[in-house]
């Protein structure tokens, strides 16, 4: 009797172990599924952005551009989240606008960004990705620092032209992205996605 109670108890251990090693493989390969749409849907989001940003420079320099990224920053993510059902922003530690002020997950995320660079990893290669349960529903998180580029400079720098600070102080009264240098993490793009 006790040995075919340990032949039982040890079939289903064994049933348990093998279905957890299948589910693992199974959010390992939809975590890399989730990753690879990530990027690319930063990319879009990003490419539209800068094309945006460099117009906007050569129209009329910082001011104008910085005008761009004011009207027109906002309405692109929600134009790509509203197309892809899930939620892209950038986020960081140092925002410009409040709406972009990171949540406590990319707070910490960002931290570790930093702390990833200072260990010599190269910026392009950093980022981040996690499914977490939240009230019960299962939500994957990605993150992509975004470097600070030549561009950048101009509006988030520290020699920034008298009057493109004071349409900083103008647009953005609780302004933190300043002094910025290059090959700073300036922030990161964001993603939030529920999953089934």
């Amino acid at each position: 009797m006790r040995l075919h109670i340990k032949k039982v108890l040890m079939k289903h251990l064994l049933t348990v172990l093998f279905s957890l090693l299948i589910t693992t493989s199974v959010y390992a390969v939809d975590e890399e599924r989730l990753i690879q749409e990530s990027q690319l849907a930063i990319k879009s989001f990003a490419g539209q952005l800068k094309s945006e940003l460099m117009a906007g420079m050569q129209k009329g320099g910082p001011l104008h551009a910085m005008t761009v990224c004011h009207d027109l920053a906002e309405d692109i993510a929600r134009d790509h989240s509203q197309k892809l059902g899930w939620e892209i922003s950038r986020t960081s530690l140092k925002p410009r606008n409040t709406k972009n002020s990171p949540d406590s997950w990319e707070a910490a995320v960002l931290n570790t960004f930093e702390q990833r660079k200072a260990a010599g990893e190269p910026i392009d290669n950093i980022d981040h990705a996690e499914i977490n349960s939240i009230n019960g529903e299962s939500q994957f998180r990605y993150m992509k620092a975004i470097p600070t580029q030549p561009l950048c400079l101009s509006c988030h720098g520290d020699n920034i032209a008298a009057d493109v600070s004071e349409k900083i102080d103008h647009l953005y009264p609780n302004d933190k992205a300043r002094g910025f240098k290059l090959g700073d993490i300036r922030g990161a793009f964001s993603i939030k996605r529920t999953i089934e």
